[in-house]
């Protein structure tokens, strides 16, 4: 049987949403236990050229969004980028799995071939539905959410694999 576009897509995002929530939640646990400034958290960077642990979440909850929606043929919601505690990155995430919620596999399955156009700052792409989710949405998302889960790591969260596996 063959694998539809929908079950590697959509509930793959959702799963690793929720992983990141998980996470997101301990880290806010932990800065509230030992009374640490979440402002360090949300600005630190692995490295200066790389985006700062805000931005990486915005970027997977992004990536996650755009992808349904340009497969099933919606408009994405737009968010504002202005998160500034973890509760506010909570909230983004939350929605972002809220809105992935409520594409059906009927919306996506099937659109392999599906002409679809990415927009950039300074370009656009086409793709078909096929590239776009395997080799850049998906490629994107694993990367923003797993460097935003080793900077929660680095900075003293106990978490692991599990929590970044999200709930089977």
């Amino acid at each position: 049987m063959a694998i539809s576009m929908y079950q590697v897509s959509v509930p793959i995002f959702v799963r690793h949403l929720n992983g990141l929530v998980t996470v997101l939640k301990k880290a806010q646990a932990v800065y509230a236990e030992k009374k640490c400034d979440e402002a360090t958290l949300l600005s630190y960077r692995l490295y200066p050229d790389m985006f700062s642990f805000t931005r990486q979440i915005q970027a997977a909850t992004d990536h996650a969004r755009s992808c349904a929606a340009l497969l099933a043929g919606l408009e994405a919601p737009k968010y504002e980028d202005n998160e500034k505690s973890l509760a506010e990155l909570i909230a983004r995430v939350e929605k972002t799995i809220a809105f992935l919620d409520t594409i059906k596999p009927d919306q996506v399955d099937g659109t392999e071939g599906k002409a679809v156009t990415v927009k950039t700052r300074d370009r656009e792409m086409k793709l078909t539905g096929q590239e776009l989710l395997l080799n850049r949405s998906m490629p994107n998302f694993y990367f923003h959410a797993t460097t935003a889960y080793d900077i929660i790591r680095h900075n003293g969260v106990e978490i692991g694999k599990r929590d970044f596996m999200g709930a089977s």
